[in-house]
């Protein structure tokens, strides 16, 4: 009994004194400052308009206007493939759901 009370009265004196050590050190960071601008927003709004028209002066490759490739499939064909597919019963399944991940051939695709 008096062992227990022993290490209940260290644990609070440790807790304590801990505590007491942490309020007397200084905060390592200074408190927020107001925002104090250098420049009008006039002066900002010119610079943002100039580094917009200067374009991409990070970028590695030459900037090409782009260029559209005529497609061989008509427009009636994509939209019906892609209404088949939104109505399939199969579209949201997750392999996760399954046992080994594994989705079971009745609810695969059937391939053309």
């Amino acid at each position: 009994m008096k062992t227990s009370n022993i290490l209940v009265a260290a644990a609070l004196l440790l807790s304590g004194a801990s505590f007491a050590q942490a309020q007397a050190q200084p905060q390592g960071f200074a408190p927020v400052q107001p925002l104090k601008a250098q420049t009008d927003r006039a002066d900002v709004a010119a610079g943002a308009g100039a580094a917009a028209r200067g374009g991409n002066v990070y970028g590695d490759v030459v900037a090409q206007p782009l260029t559209s490739r005529p497609s061989a499939r008509d427009r009636a064909a994509i939209r019906a493939e892609a209404v088949a597919a939104a109505h399939a019963p199969n579209q949201n399944l997750d392999r996760r759901a399954f046992v080994n991940s594994e989705v079971p051939p009745q609810f695969q695709p059937a391939r053309p």
